[in-house]
């Protein structure tokens, strides 16, 4: 009791000195007060109570190694982000798990928006479908990496899920048609997935999923394919991770003339087309949809291969012909070989099918995209641009 009686008054007298000020006869005027101890009791209660506040500041010291790897752990789990990120925010936060995860999402959004210049070649393709509809996205990454990642690929889908409710005149139409991307990043959605949940919209989910992934994620392009009626359509998804989601689709429609036709016999050479689609990489469904550059292209490109030989003209002539022949079999879909049995071209499968079924059935429209495709190209013709030398 007596040693606390005497440590009160130098004590309350240390604690409340300030630079500059001199109380009494027992503190310096230095710039930081420094005691002077009258007696072997002052410096006694001086260091015991040193000891009170060194255990009391003590508390705010950082957590024990494996506490903190338990707490990384924890929100590296609840936010997917990078894990020097999630350390980053625990320790910002002073270990403090809610503020950390409330500190990432804010220092996410604003570095997902300084890499959204930056080249993403890699992805996914979503597929959604109906009876009558089918809705196809591509959403970009920058690696593999995250295009694996459980969060990516549940956006993904959500958006091909979006992108099929979306009604548009033009889709009420048979045939394959672009979705508006500003109006689909505008569009209010709600997330049920653990780790991003709640009503947002797509443009804020793409960002948000982007801070969690600190990658560039980008909605690239989108397209819509409605089905003829009387018809199916059919799709195939290749290198896919789990149902509705790959690298490159196959998507055709094909019209039936007689409703009463059966549509699961159409519906599975419909399936096998889809696939053709993926290996064969048509250009175009007949030889007269072929566009007349391409056609003189290419005509252009044989004529002087030919005229190297250094044969006579009549025969440079032949040589061109039987080569388009050639081209016309590589890129248009009706002269292709069938990829699953190539004795036969797809327009022999369809004369086959129309007989099977007991109606004429032909392909009303078909489309196939691959992840990235064109993505160097774009950033090549957009080289002089700031965003793209950034990247």
């Amino acid at each position: 009791m007596a040693l606390c009686r005497n440590a009160k008054g130098p004590l309350s007298r240390m604690l409340t000195t300030r630079s500059g000020v001199s109380y009494g006869q027992r503190y310096s005027t230095a710039a930081t007060a420094i005691p002077i101890y009258q007696s072997a009791d002052d410096k006694t209660a001086f260091r015991y109570a040193f000891g009170v506040l060194s255990r009391r500041f003590s508390s705010q010291t950082p957590p024990a190694a494996a506490v903190q790897m338990t707490l990384i752990k924890q929100l590296r789990e609840r936010t997917s982000a990078p894990i020097k990120d999630v350390k980053a925010s625990l320790v910002q936060c002073n270990w403090d798990i809610e503020a950390a995860q409330t500190d990432l999402r804010k220092r996410g959004k604003v570095l997902a928006m300084k890499k959204a210049g930056r080249i993403a070649t890699e992805g996914l393709l979503a597929l959604a479908q109906n009876e009558g509809k089918a809705a196809v996205i591509e959403l970009n990454c920058e690696t593999d990496f995250v295009a694996r990642n459980e969060i990516f690929q549940y956006l993904a889908l959500t958006l091909a899920k979006q992108a099929l409710l979306v009604e548009n005149a033009s889709q009420l139409v048979s045939g394959v048609h672009p979705v508006g991307l500003e109006s689909l990043e505008e569009l209010k959605l709600n997330l049920e997935h653990p780790k991003i949940s709640g009503d947002t919209t797509v443009q804020n989910a793409i960002t948000e999923v982007a801070a969690m992934m600190g990658e560039n994620v980008r909605l690239r392009r989108g397209f819509v394919m409605s089905a003829p009626s009387p018809g199916v359509l059919s799709s195939y998804l290749h290198t896919s991770p789990q149902p509705g989601l790959g690298r490159i689709v196959g998507l055709l429609s094909l019209e039936i003339e007689d409703g009463n036709s059966p549509l699961d016999t159409v519906q599975r050479v419909g399936s096998e087309l889809a696939v053709h689609l993926v290996a064969a990489k048509p250009l175009f469904l007949t030889k007269e949809g072929v566009s007349s550059d391409a056609l003189e292209s290419e005509r252009e490109i044989l004529k002087s291969q030919a005229e190297s030989t250094g044969k006579s003209q009549m025969t440079i002539e032949k040589m061109v012909e039987g080569r388009l022949r050639k081209y016309y079999e590589e890129v248009v879909l009706m002269e292709q070989k069938f990829v699953m049995n190539d004795t036969m071209n797809v327009k022999t499968l369809l004369s086959n099918l129309s007989k099977e079924v007991g109606s004429p059935v032909k392909i009303d429209n078909f489309f196939r995209m691959e992840v990235g495709e064109g993505i160097q190209r774009e950033e090549a013709s957009s080289a002089d641009e700031p965003v793209a030398e950034a990247a």
